[in-house]
């Protein structure tokens, strides 16, 4: 029986899994953004989460703690310098998976993994959505009555402008025809 085991073997040794995890964690963090099957990414997930977390708190222990399974000195420092920065007020939740298309040789999925705070694009995408949802319900209602008191006095100076015109015009047709 498997009860409470909850890590996914990912069909590898444990020493295996654990090197492939600290590569994979250390270009997540370094390039803040890798493809990986999903598999491999939501493993990744389980294993950063917690490193990251660790890294607010910036004392030696923790310092040493996150080296012990990262394994890269670089890592550790962009770790601590940069992402804890960004994260400082986020109480969870680092990272998004995002699924892709499969993979062409083996058809396995794929997905991004990226971490959340570093992603500028997809969260100014979703701000500008709803700002011009709400802008737009505003709008409507704002230019309809303003439409409605601007339009009448632009309509009746359209007319009068059409009637000024329009004798001007039969005026130089009868100097013609004389």
């Amino acid at each position: 029986m498997r009860h409470g085991k909850k890590h996914n073997h990912l069909g590898r040794t444990k020493s295996h899994r654990k090197a492939m995890l600290a590569n994979m964690a250390s270009s997540l963090i370094k390039h803040k953004r890798i493809s990986t099957t999903l598999a491999k990414a939501k493993a990744l997930r389980m294993y950063v989460e917690p490193l990251i977390t660790k890294s607010k708190n910036d004392t030696t222990h923790s310092r040493r703690t996150v080296f012990s399974y990262l394994q890269d000195k670089d890592s550790v420092t962009e770790l601590f310098r940069d992402v804890a920065a960004k994260v400082a007020n986020r109480p969870g939740g680092y990272t998004r998976i995002i699924k892709l298309n499969n993979r062409l040789g083996d058809n396995a999925e794929m997905a991004f993994i990226e971490l959340v705070d570093y992603n500028e694009v997809y969260g100014k995408e979703v701000a500008t959505e709803e700002k011009k949802t709400t802008r737009r319900g505003r709008s409507k209602a704002t230019t309809t009555k303003k439409a409605d008191a601007t339009d009448a006095p632009a309509k009746a100076e359209a007319a009068t402008e059409a009637v000024v015109e329009a004798p001007a015009a039969e005026e130089t047709k009868e100097d013609k025809g004389e």
